[in-house]
């Protein structure tokens, strides 16, 4: 029987407590996931406990980030039969696909826990989402990084980190891309996901390549598509990013009609100063619009994956001195859809 997991505890709303009407770290000697989880479970599993920092997710620093990341380079892999990462729910999404391909080759299972409200909130579900992970692990024999979270009203999800998308806004519910999560628990046991799209257990268990893409680099700009957007006041006299990443709509479009928010206008003005600009998402097997055509042969397009995943590609690429074009073609953790 797997019984060791090492957890490494970050901070986040997982690791805090209600103050009045705000909420706020908490500073404990013992975890108080871990005792709930002994009192309700027992003592058959050994859990490790690592602190490297202890932030709200907001504030991460690309320092925080390193120093998590050096954590989990320094667990010994043949010790544990997983590892559990409690963080804030804010940017676990960002986190998780990060992680997802700085540590795509991993051989033990790592999975992201976070839980939206302190855990003395009755709608918290930090405790369940811990669960969801400790049965995960139990019960496979592959690695990776994963995330285990749980929505009102259904089931806890398992999530390909590489797969995982921002948040729904005020709820703070997370879902995979395609809304095709890659397994849940049910009755206390992991159940496999086979819908079209996802890995079988037989691709988690094959041998993946190391990704060499390990730096991050904060210098870029993200431009959201929306209505009437101007893109006119996106000038860099001053400054110029080493790369611009723009957020098409669902249907991989944006305005490229019109004077201020004409994005085509917008790539000729970038071109002039020599920045890369890269779209996401699109999906190589839709149709294309009419208002798309050509746009893929004036910039950068980040095909079948998330736009958070096109993100963290982009800034893996420039951090790490390589080419755009190879980070973003690369499929280092089943993050490309097709």
């Amino acid at each position: 029987m797997k019984n060791k997991i090492c957890v490494i505890f970050t901070g986040g709303t997982i690791g805090s407590c209600a103050k009045g009407e705000t909420v706020g770290l908490k500073q404990e000697v013992k975890s108080a996931l871990i005792e709930r989880f002994k009192a309700h479970f027992g003592d058959s599993i050994v859990f490790d406990e690592l602190h490297p920092l202890n932030i709200l997710s907001e504030n991460v620093q690309p320092a925080d980030l390193e120093k998590m990341a050096e954590c989990v380079r320094g667990v010994d892999v043949e010790k544990y039969d997983g590892i559990i990462m409690t963080h804030g729910t804010d940017t676990l999404c960002f986190t998780a696909n990060l992680f997802s391909q700085i540590f795509c080759d991993l051989k033990i299972p790592l999975v992201f826990v976070s839980s939206l409200y302190p855990l003395d909130d009755e709608r918290s579900r930090g405790f369940e989402n811990f669960a969801g992970a400790v049965t995960f692990i139990q019960s496979v024999d592959f690695g990776g990084v994963f995330v285990s979270f749980e929505n009102y009203g259904e089931n806890c999800k398992i999530h390909l980190a590489s797969r995982l998308v921002s948040a729904t806004q005020i709820s703070g519910e997370y879902e995979s891309i395609l809304k095709t999560h890659f397994g849940e628990i049910v009755e206390g046991r992991f159940v496999y996901n086979s819908a079209e799209g996802n890995p079988s257990l037989s691709d988690l268990k094959a041998e993946r390549k190391h990704c060499k893409a390990q730096k991050l680099c904060m210098d870029m700009v993200t431009i959201q598509a929306h209505s009437l957007l101007n893109f006119d006041f996106y000038r860099f006299n001053e400054r110029k990013p080493k790369a611009i990443m723009v957020q098409l709509y669902h249907s991989g479009t944006v305005c490229t009609e019109g004077e201020e928010a004409n994005f085509k206008k917008f790539l000729a003005y970038c071109k002039t100063l020599g920045i890369p600009v890269v779209i996401a998402p699109i999906d190589s097997r839709a149709r294309i619009y009419e208002s798309a055509l050509g746009l893929p042969e004036l910039c950068t397009a980040a095909y079948d994956i998330s736009f958070e995943m096109a993100t963290v590609k982009v800034l893996l690429a420039l951090g790490s001195d390589l080419s755009l074009e190879s980070v973003l073609r690369d499929n280092y953790f089943f993050e490309k859809l097709h």
